[in-house]
């Protein structure tokens, strides 16, 4: 399985509260909504076919096994959700890397050293 390229956004995002981490918290709040939103439609939606087909749907989930094929399809898609909520602080960590130097990390070890 290939690994997908990670992107980032270029600039500044808004920024509603005083704290950053507050702006973080409320993205991956509403990501955490989307995906649950999501669900809840797709899962509305079996049912109703499955209703409408005279089919028991809770039964068979009771009873289904996955293969290999389909335990990999659900983490890949684990994955990208997870990749989606935690974008901002992978994108904040790829700033921070991004703007080290060699004298900021001198000038780090020289202000521990004097304590």
């Amino acid at each position: 399985m290939t690994q997908p390229m990670q992107r980032s956004a270029r600039g500044k995002r808004p920024a509603f509260y005083e704290t950053p981490a507050l702006d973080q918290m409320m993205s991956m709040i509403m990501v955490l909504s989307s995906e649950v939103s999501v669900l809840a439609d797709q899962i509305d939606g079996m049912q109703r076919v499955a209703a409408a087909n005279g089919l028991d749907l809770k039964g068979g989930m009771e009873k289904l096994v996955l293969d290999q094929d389909a335990l990999e399809e659900r983490e890949a898609r684990r994955q990208a959700m997870l990749g989606r909520l935690f974008y901002l602080m992978r994108k904040e960590a790829d700033e921070a890397t991004a703007s080290e130097t060699s004298e900021g990390y001198a000038k780090v070890i020289d202000e521990i050293a004097q304590g």
